[in-house]
Formats: C-alpha cells, structure tokens, sequence
C-alpha cells in the first residue's frame, strides 16, 4: 500500500496493543497466563516488521506515491524478513495462544508442562525472527546469510515440537475424550498438523531439499497443511467453544454436526495437500531433468499438463473444506439462535439414568 495506507494502518495496530494492555492492566488475576505472551509478542512484533518493511519516502505530501528506502538484494531481504514473520507471528504466535487457552480449557486439565510453555515462548520468539533468508536460497543473498537463515529454521525444530508436545500431553488422563467431543478431537488435530508443518517447514529450509522443492506445488502443500489443518482447525475449535459462552447457551445445537464437519474438512484438507506434495515433488524432478546432451528434458507447457489431475484433486478437496465449513456456520447459527438437536450424547443418556433412578 501507498504511504498514507501505511500511516492508518500503524493507528489502528497501535490502537489494538493499547486496548490488549489496557485489558491486562485491568485484570483480576495477578498471574499472567502464557497465551498473553504469545498474544502480546504477536502484536509487537507484527508492528515492527510493519513500521521496518513500508520505511518509505513520498514524493509529495499531497501525492500517494511513495519509494521504498531499500533497493536491489537489501530489498529482497527485508521483504522475506517482513513475509516469513508476519506470516509467522500471526499465525503462529497469535494461534499459539488459542491453542494454549481452549486446549485445556475443553481438556478440562491444566496444561501439561507451563515450564515448557515458557521455554516454548522464549525460544520461538528469539529463533522465528532470523528465518527469512531461508526463502533466498540460490539467490543473490549473500552465502552467510542464506546459511543463516537455514540454520535457525532448523533450529526452530526443538521450540516448535516442544509446544505441540505441550499440547498434545495436556490430554494426558483424558484422552477418552476424543471419543466423544469432537471439538476436543478438531483441537488435538489441528496440533498435530501444528507438529507436521513444523517439520516440513525446517526441512524444505535446507538448501539440497530447498533446491528441490522451491517454486513448485510442495510449497503450496506445505503452507495449506499449516493454513487449513492448523489455523483454521485450531479457529474451528476456538469458535465452537465460544459460540455458546458468548450467547449463554447450555451447548452447541448439535454435536454430530461437528463430527460431520471434522471429518468432510479432514478428508478435503488430506487430497489438497497430498495432492500438492505429488505434484511439487513431480514438478521438482521434472525442471531439473536433462537429456544426453544437456538439454532440458521437458518444456514448462509439458511439467503444467502433468500437474492437471493434482489440481483437479486440490479443487475437490478445497470444495470438501469449504463444504464442511458451510456445516459449521449452520450448526453455530442454530446454536446463537438457542435450538437443540436432542441427540443422544453420552452427557444426554447419562443424566436420563440419573434422572430415571431418581423417578424410581
């Protein structure tokens, strides 16, 4: 955005941190819990790389054109610096938070290690902020710099899996659960999805798999797994919490509702994101194939034909996510609205033999 898109915008980020401290100042409980701190770090971070990556200088205070103070690989830098951790910090950082809320808030078990929360915080932070070069692999990027970029990526192994080890041990004692909420189950799963991009994302950041994998569909793979099975899962979840504490509901409208949607959204994200890890790896092979004497083995028109059945595949699954969705916002509407579905939840059967031995 110009110049002047860039000032409203600092506002109104501003605005937001000022209302977030004005509600910790406010608090009642003097503790404050890890969730704040992934919140807080999220927002002071996305300012900075905000304010850093639009450092501009208008032409004219009554024209929106505006040049960047940055130019040639110096550019290139800070644009990754600012897209890897804006990404990063927001969906990260900020679901890192959800997660460390409704996980054992529906768990109805403390977290497991808050120890490991915190080391989980601290490392996270100082590690994410120094893996945008991994993005300049092969580039003009100076050599040190793209090593540095990768080797902080995999570094970022240990904090990342620390917290979804956090999340998923949290169940420890309720793992029967599962069985029959499955909000708890949509929660779990977007955890584990939060585990498999982790350690996607370090391992596409070393420069003989980057190498392999850069401009193709495996990175789309790679980013969807984390974007459809981890934030929006984690949102999913989060939102069916919320739904009923918010209208003061006894609970939501019904519960099969969200096993159908959890499993319609599960089998749709599966085909997008296998589909896309075919296709990358085949498009990967495919450029980097030579014939006998040198020359590329395959045109770009002939790597695109290829790719056609996976991008069918990815358009049914992307439909089956969307689809799943779509019964979400029925069953949250009925619940706002205050129906019930009656189902027979084991909650349901149990207080009608309770109530049934009381009769008697």
């Amino acid at each position: 955005p110009e110049w002047y898109v860039d000032l409203w915008l600092t506002i109104v980020w501003v605005t937001y941190l000022f209302v977030f401290l004005g509600t910790l100042w406010r608090r009642r409980e003097p503790h404050i819990y890890v969730a704040n701190w992934f919140y807080l770090a999220f927002i002071v971070t996305v300012a900075m790389l905000h304010l850093v990556n639009n450092a501009t200088v208008p032409i004219s205070f009554v024209e929106p054109k505006s040049y960047t103070i940055f130019a040639g690989v110096q550019d290139a830098l800070t644009q990754w610096w600012y897209a890897h951790n804006a990404v990063g910090f927001f969906l990260t950082a900020g679901f890192l938070a959800i997660m460390y809320y409704f996980v054992p808030k529906r768990a109805e078990r403390p977290i497991y290690s808050y120890r490991l929360s915190i080391v989980h915080f601290w490392s996270l932070i100082f590690l994410y902020i120094w893996a945008g070069p991994h993005h300049l692999h092969y580039t003009a990027l100076p050599d040190w710099a793209q090593t540095l970029g990768m080797t902080f990526s995999v570094m970022l192994w240990m904090p990342s899996w620390g917290g979804m080890i956090n999340g998923l041990m949290t169940l420890s004692g309720a793992w029967d659960k599962l069985r029959t909420d499955p909000v708890l189950k949509m929660l779990v799963v977007s955890v584990a999805f939060y585990g498999m991009s982790t350690f996607e994302g370090p391992l596409m950041s070393i420069k003989a798999v980057n190498g392999l994998s850069h401009y193709t569909d495996w990175t789309v793979g790679h980013v969807h797994s984390g974007a459809l099975g981890w934030v929006a899962y984690v949102s999913f979840g989060a939102l069916y919490c919320l739904t009923p504490w918010l209208w003061d509901r006894k609970g939501l409208y019904s519960l099969k509702l969200v096993n159908m949607h959890f499993w319609i959204s599960t089998v749709g994200i599966l085909l997008y994101i296998c589909a896309m890890w075919v296709s990358g790896i085949m498009q990967g092979l495919m450029w980097r194939a030579y014939t006998e004497l040198g020359f590329l083995e395959y045109s770009f028109v002939e790597t695109v034909a290829a790719m056609q059945p996976y991008y069918i595949i990815r358009a049914v699954g992307g439909l089956l996510f969307i689809a799943g969705s779509l019964v979400m916002i029925y069953n949250l509407w009925r619940t706002i609205l205050g129906h019930s579905a009656n189902e027979a939840t084991p909650e349901n059967i149990d207080n009608a033999i309770a109530a049934q031995a009381l009769g008697e």
